[in-house]
């Protein structure tokens, strides 16, 4: 890339408007999971082994070790395959559901070598650690992460704890881009330069107050330091991605690439390399067969739990609600399952008896828009409808549909006949699973998103599901209601 006269006098300006990178949070991101890790395990393991009697009794099979040994070597194990298996890698720290992923994962794997190192050298190890330490510990790890992650998002919420970023492509994609990026603020990445190779940045609001540059610029503002991550957008030219990333070889910034198929994540893909080229491979989304069938067993078990658990309780508020109008205490209303087919679901009720009736007219009067409808304070709740909305208390009942098989425990959001008929040709998507009672939409502000986001959030659920998503979507649920963010 050649320089200019004034090049140097750009890039002087540029680099004094970004501020410098707080790098010091990686590392001190990885001690800290580290440090956390070893609390967690060891607590898990050392608390569990206590309730065995014998501990200081010789292993049958290897008379050289007692049961303390071995929750030492298991500790250490389990300790260090949590770090070579990536869950505390800076690149997911802080992802969320690829992080608890690994986490499980690695999990498994210690104590699947357990089991197969005891079958192997018939080493008579005791059932309680797969019974009790290997269920205690992931619960506990998963809690430890969760804690974690809420106060680096909170950090990032602040601006603190972020990667200065700079983008590369078209303008419209860069925009794109940074409001995504500016939105999502978990991600870690905050846009500090833009460079446009093709549009004008002056139309799109979202790039105002960026540092814009030129393609000759871009080496040299990276080789200042200021820069921690490189994103090249959908439309950056292929050959001179390739050079872009000779040239930052010796580099420790960042170089992401933006996939040109945006709803495929990566439980999806997989890279392999032929002869010097590399292949995207990506599995086609399954709706059927033996994964759909363990989360319909999964629903079965988990609503099944739910409605016994909580049966004390919704008899309560049963009780409350007729108590406040004398209306029915259960909502029923249609809304659109699997494949388009109808079906009724079940909630208490939390609006005034007629509230059907208005809903035409409310429509009407915030834009016509049926789609994803919902009013912040809608009138039509009542006193006890909005502290049952607060905490997801309403939808209880809909376990009930879970366990005849019209709804999943983890799913798109369920939506009636009137939201649907506005559907387009790729909204129709969403209706390839069941919908559910929680899901990406209510773990990701609830009903403070927008339509367009809990639409995207639906359909990256439809295209990207997997059985230990589902699972930690059901954890993160649990935080969020019992907080009460975002409810409507």
């Amino acid at each position: 890339m050649s320089e200019h006269p004034d090049e140097s006098e750009i890039l002087a300006s540029v680099t004094s408007a970004i501020d410098v990178p707080e790098r010091s949070w990686v590392v001190k991101g990885e001690i800290g999971l580290t440090l956390l890790d070893i609390f967690v395990v060891t607590a898990t393991v050392f608390t569990t082994f206590a309730f065995r009697p014998g501990l200081n009794a010789e292993l049958s099979g290897a008379p050289n070790l007692s049961y303390w040994e071995i929750g030492l070597i298991l500790d250490v194990l389990w300790v260090v395959v949590l770090g070579l298996y990536g869950s505390r890698s800076p690149r997911i720290l802080g992802s969320g559901i690829e992080e608890y992923q690994k986490l499980i994962v690695a999990s498994f794997w210690v104590f699947a070598f357990a089991a197969i190192f005891s079958y192997c050298f018939r080493v008579e190890l005791s059932r309680m650690m797969f019974l009790t330490t290997l269920p205690i510990g992931i619960v506990t790890l998963l809690l430890g992460r969760w804690v974690a992650r809420k106060y680096l998002v909170k950090l990032r919420s602040i601006g603190r704890a972020t990667t200065p970023t700079l983008i590369i492509g078209d303008a419209a994609e860069v925009a794109e881009l940074v409001h995504d990026l500016n939105h999502w603020t978990v991600s870690g990445f905050r846009p500090r330069a833009i460079c446009v190779t093709s549009g004008a940045a002056a139309e799109y609001p979202d790039l105002e107050g960026l540092q814009s540059i030129t393609e000759e610029l871009v080496i040299p503002l990276v080789g200042t330091g200021k820069i921690g991550a490189l994103i090249l957008t959908r439309s950056f030219d292929r050959e001179q991605a390739r050079r872009l990333s000779w040239q930052l070889e010796d580099s420790p910034v960042l170089l992401i690439f933006q996939p040109e198929m945006l709803d495929v994540a990566g439980p999806r893909t997989r890279v392999r390399a032929i002869e010097g080229m590399s292949l995207v491979h990506v599995d086609l989304p399954r709706y059927s067969g033996y994964k759909f069938a363990v989360k319909r067993l999964f629903d079965i078990v988990f609503s099944s739990a739910a409605l016994i658990i909580t049966s004390p309780l919704l008899l309560v508020v049963a009780i409350l609600i007729k108590v406040e109008d004398g209306g029915p205490v259960i909502f029923r209303q249609e809304r659109i399952g699997r494949l388009g087919k109808p079906f009724t679901v079940h909630k208490f009720r939390t609006m005034c008896v007629d509230a059907e009736a208005k809903v035409g007219e409310l429509i009407k009067e915030n834009g016509g828009h049926a789609l994803l409808f919902k009013l912040e304070d809608d009138p039509r709740v009542t006193r006890i409808g909005k502290f049952l909305r607060k905490y997801s208390i309403d939808e209880i009942p809909q376990f009930w549909t879970v366990l005849k098989g019209a709804m999943s425990v983890v799913g798109p959001r369920p939506q009636v006949a009137r939201e649907v008929a506005e559907y387009s040709d790729f909204h129709y998507r969403r209706l390839l699973m069941k919908p559910g009672i929680t899901g990406l939409w209510q773990v990701n502000g609830r009903s403070d998103l927008s339509p367009e986001d809990a639409i995207r959030l639906d359909m990256s659920y439809v295209e990207n599901w997997t059985l230990t998503g589902d699972l930690v979507i059901i954890l993160k649920t649990v935080a969020v209601v019992l907080k009460g963010e975002g409810a409507a």
